[in-house]
């Protein structure tokens, strides 16, 4: 009779090789399914594009914009319909998250973005700012947000804006206001 350790010596089994074909079939195939979900977001922003087409070009910044009252570096984060926050706006270059320069001045609200399209919010065209805790796919904390509500075309439109200091938020909101009830009783 034979012990158990012999016959574990006497029939020696190797590793399982690995599939490198399967495993490469594999990779290949979920690379292919990214592309193709990444291709299909692609056309949706495409096509809510040509859906808001009828939005005029957005004003540009007059040769005099007047004294500044406010400035503000930060981010902005996006447009959307007014009061609908999920409902972004990305024709003409709005849903084009940046860096943003504010500027508030008498005739209105001067918004600079490095890497995509500046312009400019007249004061006639401000209907409100408030704070807020989001905007089209950016949540933040309550008030860790400025919307800037205006008119544009015959559209209401919302603006999301973050200060890189946040303190900076309520004096912003208050000064928009004041100019907004300034302007309303001007018309």
């Amino acid at each position: 009779m034979t012990s158990p350790l012999i016959l574990l010596a006497e029939a020696p089994q190797s590793a399982p090789v690995t599939d490198w074909a399967a495993r490469l079939g594999w990779v290949a195939g979920l690379l292919v399914f990214v592309a193709f979900v990444y291709w299909l977001m692609r056309q949706g922003w495409k096509w809510r594009g040509t859906l808001q087409g009828d939005l005029p070009e957005l004003p540009s910044t007059p040769d005099d914009p007047g004294e500044p009252r406010l400035r503000l570096s930060g981010r902005y984060h996006g447009s959307t319909t007014a009061g609908q926050w999920l409902d972004r706006i990305v024709a003409r270059g709005l849903g084009i998250r940046s860096r943003v320069e504010l500027t508030l001045t008498d005739q209105g609200l001067d918004v600079v973005r490095p890497g995509a399209a500046d312009f400019f919010v007249p004061a006639a065209q401000l209907r409100e700012a408030r704070l807020d805790k989001g905007i089209a796919g950016k949540v933040l904390t309550e008030g860790g947000l400025l919307v800037v509500t205006w008119a544009h075309g015959d559209k209401l439109i919302d603006s999301g804006f973050r200060s890189d200091r946040a303190a900076d938020h309520t004096a912003w909101a208050d000064a928009l206001n004041q100019l907004i009830h300034t302007t309303e009783g001007a018309r």
